[in-house]
């Protein structure tokens, strides 16, 4: 039952919104009562920490799952991105945006675990892109990875709706690409830009 119950939650918060959705909304929309839910979940905000969890933990498994699949260095990133589109694009408002806005605790605990699964990513495929020539040998790549997720976290920490992130996410690896490719990289970069879907 708690799985079904953070499931529903984890439907219900995306589309809705964190705040606006009830512990009443989430028992009614179940057809369960509102105790049942306190069974497992002593408050809202709770029920918020553990859902956020869960969300964090399902993208971090689909990025490790991409990045075993037989795709360059551009390319994977740019598959990332396709995979958070796809995973969040029935949802009007960015969910870190509201996160941040209306349970900021929880936020700065899921921002402290992605900015340690991002270093380990993201160093990975700079590390990956340089084997590949995709990426210049002589990068510094720490402070190469530090400022592409600052870029990353900046923009949905203050991007309000979700369609505007993914826009704006595409522009920074974009420039984050460009600030790091050999010239093979940027052909391969010019060609992934060129596909209207992404």
């Amino acid at each position: 039952m708690k799985n079904k119950i953070m499931s529903k939650a984890k439907e219900m918060f995306l589309k809705l919104g964190f705040k606006s959705v009830t512990m009443d909304d989430i028992a009614s929309e179940m057809c369960i009562s509102k105790k049942t839910i306190y069974k497992y979940f002593c408050n809202k905000e709770i029920l918020v920490e553990e859902t956020t969890a869960r969300i964090h933990n399902d993208v971090n498994q689909k990025i490790e799952a991409l990045t075993l699949e037989n795709f360059n260095a551009i390319e994977e990133n740019f598959e990332i991105q396709k995979m958070f589109k796809e995973m969040f694009k029935s949802y009007d408002t960015s969910p870190v945006y509201q996160l941040k806005k209306h349970y900021p605790m929880i936020y700065v605990k899921i921002q402290q675990k992605s900015i340690e699964f991002c270093n380990g990513s993201f160093r990975k495929n700079i590390e990956k892109g340089i084997d590949e020539g995709l990426y210049r040998k002589d990068l510094d790549i720490k402070t190469a990875v530090e400022f592409y997720y600052t870029l990353i976290f900046n923009i949905n920490e203050n991007t309000i709706y979700e369609k505007d992130v993914h826009e704006m996410e595409i522009k920074a690896l974009e420039y984050h690409t460009r600030a790091i490719a050999t010239p093979k990289g940027i052909t391969e970069l010019e060609k992934h830009l060129q596909n209207p879907n992404i």
